[in-house]
């Protein structure tokens, strides 16, 4: 997993509240359990004109040049901000994988559906909750400013905006950890291969009639 720590990028307004995840990445999209692939059908029924099947070039489709991430000046954004609500419906982990395949490394918004939220720290993706009054103003500035960037600081825990504001949030420790190191659970538990390998190393001395039947 990609480790989060600084970044500085493009904001890209999402203006709206209740974004599923199958808004985010249409279910007949979920072919594959890669993490990578997804970036090019995220948010495919807002992004194209015609309905987007698996296994399909994206590159000839015609494009709804209304949509925020279509727009020029919006091009390499590597945050996204949202309304209330965000990532509510199933459960499915390709909406963060398509997120991040896309470029976007952070979204901030009111509020977050539990399980998405959850599954963005798990995948390098990091969600941010501010108030409404801070998202209206980050909103309004980058709606006026073209080019606008934002800075998001995972150690001091700080969105920094081009004005020198800075805007606190919290984040759990442990996820912070995580993220901050690029650890998804399977990362974690590498973290203790050592010992893994001496405890199956042990257990074969003392119980090998156990591994007989797996040869």
């Amino acid at each position: 997993m990609k480790n989060f720590t600084k970044v500085t990028g493009i904001a890209a307004p999402l203006d709206r509240a209740n974004v599923d995840t199958d808004m985010i990445i249409p279910k007949q999209f979920l072919k594959s359990i890669k993490r990578s692939g997804f970036g090019p059908n995220l948010f495919d029924e807002l992004r194209y004109l015609d309905e987007g099947q698996p296994d399909q070039d994206c590159a000839g489709r015609p494009l709804n040049t209304e949509f925020v991430l279509n727009k020029e000046r919006y091009q390499g954004a590597a945050v996204l901000l949202a309304r209330k609500n965000f990532g509510c419906g199933s459960s499915r982990e390709h909406a963060p994988w398509a997120l991040d395949d896309f470029g976007i490394r952070c979204v901030i918004a009111p509020s977050f559906a539990d399980i998405f939220y959850n599954n963005c720290f798990k995948n390098g993706l990091l969600p941010i909750i501010l108030n409404d009054e801070q998202v209206d103003q980050l909103f309004c500035e980058v709606e006026t400013a073209v080019g606008y960037q934002l800075t998001i600081d995972l150690e001091k825990q700080v969105v920094v905006t081009p004005s020198g504001v800075e805007m606190e949030f919290e984040v759990d420790s442990f996820r912070k950890h995580c993220l901050l190191n690029g650890l998804d659970d399977i990362g974690l538990t590498l973290q203790n291969a050592a010992d893994i390998k001496d405890y199956e190393t042990r257990r074969r001395q003392e119980a090998p009639w156990l591994f007989d039947a797996i040869k």
